[in-house]
């Protein structure tokens, strides 16, 4: 039988991190009866809102209920303005901790943000956050990152040398698949997260990645095999210049152990990886 930490962590892993009540009741114990409170005598107190301060401020209007799709649009400029306002990487993680027009964020455990040297000639976006980087707060904790490392050292590239990210910032709860609005609102901070770490190529490892910022419903392994361009969003600073990066999509490493096909197709994607930098570091 399943011990009482074991089921606890399992209802965690699943989302229910919410107590009903205080105290703990026996619901088998008695039938389930319907009770009808009389009406209160004395008026009741109206508590003030302790949420993110948006909900009945005196000086701002009430949003719309979350989910609706003026909320969702709402969320999705302030997303917008709060990325592009930052100057730095460490503004934007500041940012990003700080949003709380994602619900997201209220249901994980840390905000995993980029991490490795600006400039730095690869970039590896993966999908959401696991279980593993929403505790440690990393990108490419745990499995995926041991596969990442070996992966890459492979070909002579130390992964210390490399930018990493979740194409969102926060594990959905259960590490069920992110929303559409979840992703629409996500997508400013990654765009702006390539933008000022300036990354010579950027690898999409994961379905998801790949169907965010390409903008197809499509898998990576549809699109593996070359090098395409997106184009960000411009940055304030430099309104007319446009921003446009090469992108490799590929599997993510725990998609490797699907098939032997999966890893010969990722053995093809390394082998060109190398050869791509190679090129680009012999032009003088």
């Amino acid at each position: 039988m399943t011990d009482s930490m074991t089921l606890l962590r399992l209802y965690v892993e699943w989302g229910a991190d919410d107590a009903l009540d205080i105290h703990p009741h026996d619901r088998m114990a008695h039938p389930a009866t319907i009770h009808h409170a009389a009406p209160p005598t004395q008026p009741i107190p109206i508590q003030p809102d302790r949420g993110n301060g948006h909900k009945n401020h005196p000086s701002r209007p009430a949003l719309p209920p979350r989910g609706t799709a003026s909320a969702i649009d709402q969320a999705v400029a302030a997303a917008r303005g709060a990325a592009q306002a930052a100057r730095t990487l460490e503004e934007l993680h500041a940012a990003i901790r700080g949003f709380g027009e994602c619900g997201l964020r209220d249901t994980a455990t840390h905000s995993v943000f980029v991490e490795g040297p600006a400039n730095a000639p690869l970039m590896l976006i993966g999908e959401a956050p696991d279980e593993d980087e929403d505790r440690s707060g990393h990108p490419f904790a745990g499995e995926s990152g041991a596969l990442v490392s070996t992966m890459f050292a492979s070909i002579g590239i130390d992964r210390a040398s490399m930018l990493a990210a979740p194409v969102i910032p926060w594990r959905p709860p259960g590490g069920r698949p992110p929303s559409a609005a979840e992703t629409r609102i996500c997508l400013p901070f990654i765009q702006r997260a390539i933008t000022l770490a300036r990354p010579g190529r950027v690898i999409l490892m994961g379905n998801l990645p790949v169907s965010i910022l390409l903008n197809q419903r499509t898998t990576a392994a549809r699109m593996r095999g070359r090098w395409r361009e997106i184009t960000l969003p411009a940055d304030p600073a430099d309104p007319a210049a446009t921003h446009g990066v090469q992108v490799l999509p590929m599997r993510h490493p725990l998609q490797l152990r699907a098939s032997a096909t999966a890893r010969r197709d990722a053995w093809k994607d390394m082998l060109m990886i190398r050869e791509t930098l190679e090129s680009v570091s012999a032009v003088p």
